[in-house]
């Protein structure tokens, strides 16, 4: 990752100053995005309409796709946004390793397993339809959400106690987290291929993401842990800056590196598993999105965390609402197109020069 510029006093006002327009306009152009994705669907809405269905003035079907359908769902996909983004966005820094992400700890294929062995297991894996089977949904979503988040949580203790263990640098907790995403990958592997046909739809189902199966109790459940998470982020902001210098800088900063890892990956992998415990697996978010602001915003992570979770937000918005209207009424599930759009993404940024060794 850059290391800032030497600056004089004008200068640096100068380069606050842009970083902050930076971050209004993508807040406004994240605003946009929300209303435009309430907006467009297999039922199309105009604008007007839109702005009073979220003023309450709105009556009949503009009142009911707004509020009941399109409104929660696009505030998931805000939530779960900004949540993923600012997750891998430290997670990133903390680790110093530009692959990291909520995923590379394990933390998506904890929650597999845990949603997996639900279904398959403990019986919820019954499917409804509707609308001549165009939707799905799993019959039992408060069952599985809970084992999704348990067996998330029982990767993120596992390791966070390895690095408390060893006293190796922080790169093993990605290598840690890849082992144990291969073994519950194999443990979730060998579940399905035991399971009937029923069952492994509704695991692969759960496996796709899905922005709107939530409620407004879940989202605040999802809401109330992301603030969390983003409030221990910025005020840690400073000791983040102090760690892109070096161990041995940050330290003799005062910073004690270890402590501010390992809380920092605890917060970022439990948030994570809140997310993926109600929504399943979104790919590439956390990931990308720290990437595409850092260009604009640099390493000043005071600035840093909140454009990944505005970057997030808006790259979650616009997938889902791509993922309803490229072959509506039919929703494709987000996960795949959040995948299908951040792998040539981020092949892009390498290529451009966009991540860079140390």
């Amino acid at each position: 990752m850059d290391r800032e510029p030497v600056l004089s006093g004008k200068e640096y006002r100068s380069f606050i100053r842009e970083k902050k327009l930076f971050l209004l306009g993508l807040a406004l152009a994240t605003v946009a995005v929300f209303i435009l994705s309430i907006a467009l669907g297999s039922s199309n809405l105009p604008l007007g309409k839109v702005l009073a269905a979220l003023a309450g003035r709105a009556e009949g079907k503009e009142k009911i796709i707004v509020s009941n359908l399109r409104l929660p769902r696009s505030a998931t996909a805000v939530v779960v946004g900004v949540g993923l983004g600012i997750v891998g966005c430290v997670m990133q820094g903390v680790l110093r390793n530009p692959l990291a992400s909520s995923g590379t700890v394990g933390v998506s294929q904890g929650a597999s397993f845990g949603a997996a062995f639900a279904i398959i297991v403990l019986g919820g894996g019954a499917m409804s339809s509707n609308t001549a089977g165009a939707t799905l949904s799993v019959i039992n979503p408060a069952l599985v959400s809970t084992c999704a988040f348990l067996g998330a949580i029982s990767c993120t203790v596992v390791v966070v106690i390895l690095a408390q263990l060893s006293r190796s640098n922080p790169g093993t907790l990605i290598l840690a987290g890849v082992a144990l995403s291969n073994l519950f990958g194999a443990a979730t592997t060998l579940m399905q291929y035991f399971a009937d046909d029923v069952k492994v739809a509704a695991v692969v189902y759960w496996t796709f993401g899905n922005l709107g199966s939530t409620f407004w109790k879940d989202i605040a459940i999802m809401a109330a842990a992301v603030v969390i998470a983003l409030v221990f982020f910025w005020l840690n902001s400073w000791n983040y800056n102090a760690m892109q210098s070096g161990e041995d800088t940050a330290k003799g900063l005062g910073v004690n590196t270890r402590q501010i890892t390992i809380w920092s990956m605890a917060v970022g992998a439990l948030t994570a598993a809140v997310i993926v415990s109600f929504i399943g697996i979104i790919n590439f978010v956390g990931l990308i999105a720290p990437h595409l602001v850092r260009r604009f915003v640099g390493t000043d992570y005071r600035y840093l965390i909140p454009a990944s979770g505005l970057a997030g937000a808006c790259l979650l918005l616009l997938s889902d609402t791509f993922a309803r209207i490229v072959v509506a009424p039919i929703v494709l599930p987000v996960g795949a197109i959040t995948s299908a759009l951040g792998a040539p993404l981020f092949l892009w940024i390498v290529f451009k020069g966009g991540i860079r060794r140390k």
